[in-house]
């Protein structure tokens, strides 16, 4: 669902502050090629692998196009080639994708963000349709919402996968807290039916329904 990289050197916080100079950002693209070429081996070569854009990845290229466009058609610098995905066989979305029948992909940041978990993806099902799988929001959650008449009904779903930090790393949350739920997602198709889960991590333990 993206945010697989953190990129805070180039974000607009650290504009203009010590850390958009910190030479960090090699290490972490570094980082995350080597979780996501674990994902890719524990997968198998040849399965489908999407990652979805983010707000976070999409740092890198917004700082070029702003302080360095010079540098903007080089593909070099495209993410999907920082991040090795090529070698990877990972196809990396700029837009939404209708990932299974009648369920799109996105990141979670392209509508409002609500504090309720699975709301933010419930409100831009609402808006495209279909059901809706993000991240963005660090929050696990599902929804539903379910129009129709005498049985001939349609239900749309809003599912937010969680996320999988370490949140002692997060040294910006200066409280310490945050409404977020360790978990992922999961899709189950069958003759062009998709089944929901949200499966939460808790003390490090996971156990699938």
């Amino acid at each position: 669902m993206g945010d697989e990289l953190d990129a805070p050197e180039p974000s607009r916080w650290n504009k203009g502050m010590a850390g958009e100079y910190a030479p960090t950002l090699q290490d972490s693209i570094d980082l995350t090629y080597n979780i996501m070429a674990d994902f890719r081996a524990a997968l198998g070569r040849n399965k489908p692998f999407v990652i979805q854009r983010s707000n976070h990845t999409d740092r890198i290229q917004t700082y070029i196009r702003k302080y360095a466009p010079a540098f903007g058609s080089l593909d070099t610098l495209k993410i999907e080639e920082l991040l090795g995905y090529h070698s990877l066989n990972i196809q990396y979305l700029h837009k939404f994708k209708e990932l299974l029948p009648g369920w799109v992909m996105a990141h979670g940041d392209e509508g409002r963000s609500i504090q309720t978990p699975g709301s933010t993806a419930m409100s831009l099902a609402k808006k495209l349709g279909k059901s809706v799988v993000c991240g963005h929001t660090h929050k696990l959650g599902l929804q539903h919402e379910t129009t129709g008449l005498y049985g001939k009904n349609k239900t749309i779903y809003g599912m937010e996968v969680g996320h999988l930090m370490d949140m002692k790393q997060a040294s910006y949350l200066t409280s310490g807290v945050a409404n977020w739920q360790q978990g992922i997602g999961i899709l189950v198709e069958k003759n062009r039916k998709v089944i929901p889960y949200t499966v939460p991590i808790i003390d490090g333990d996971i156990k699938l329904p």
